[in-house]
């Protein structure tokens, strides 16, 4: 069984290849497709930019299964932002150190107690243009008053976890991989397909 993850961050699927343990998928990615793909993000919501990837690929890899997933990072001080515009918060030509630098910026001066925030993820799972099922998983925390940590990608080196003491940037592989909220949005997936395909 194929399963086409939907997206060409290499730091994604390396992680999420960690987390599926299914014997009979063979993962692949947009990179290791022979069509290129022009997927655009024009969502509202987590889900519905997770379907913006998995919809098109879907259609054109009829007999494959897709899965698109999006993610970013929720502040409730910010009212929910960076959210959908994780990935770009800092402008069109975003980095990861921008958009840390900028989150750090507007959280500058805010006491730790109202610096609370979650990671969100939403996966899509699709075949032949239409949605199947979707999964979610969540990571709670608060942002740190500075980047610390070089594993991990994203908001990983702000986003400080209480019990670990630690940025996410700062555990080990094999623990983000455990507690990550794509991790436990995967391990549904995973779970999902392990049952489907027991029923075949």
């Amino acid at each position: 069984m194929h399963l086409i993850i939907a997206t060409k961050n290499k730091g994604k699927l390396k992680e999420i290849k960690k987390i599926l343990k299914h014997p009979r998928l063979e993962i692949i990615s947009l990179a290791d497709l022979p069509h290129k793909f022009f997927l655009k993000e024009t969502g509202k919501t987590f889900l519905e930019n997770a379907l913006c990837k998995a919809i098109p690929v879907s259609k054109f890899y009829k007999d494959d299964l897709v899965a698109g997933e999006d993610s970013g990072l929720e502040v409730e001080y910010l009212g929910g932002l960076p959210g959908i515009f994780s990935k770009r918060y800092s402008g069109k030509n975003s980095t990861d150190l921008k958009n840390n630098k900028k989150l750090l910026r507007a959280l500058s001066g805010v006491e730790k107690n109202k610096r609370k925030a979650h990671f969100h993820c939403v996966i899509a799972l699709c075949k032949n243009g239409k949605l199947i099922k979707s999964f979610e998983g969540q990571l709670k925390g608060v942002i740190n008053d500075k980047m610390q940590g070089n594993n991990g990608f994203g908001y990983d080196p702000v986003f400080y976890l209480n019990h670990y003491k630690k940025t996410v940037a700062q555990l080990p592989a094999k623990v983000k991989n455990r507690i990550s909220h794509r991790a436990k949005a995967f391990r549904k997936l995973d779970k999902y397909l392990a049952r489907i395909s027991k029923n075949k």
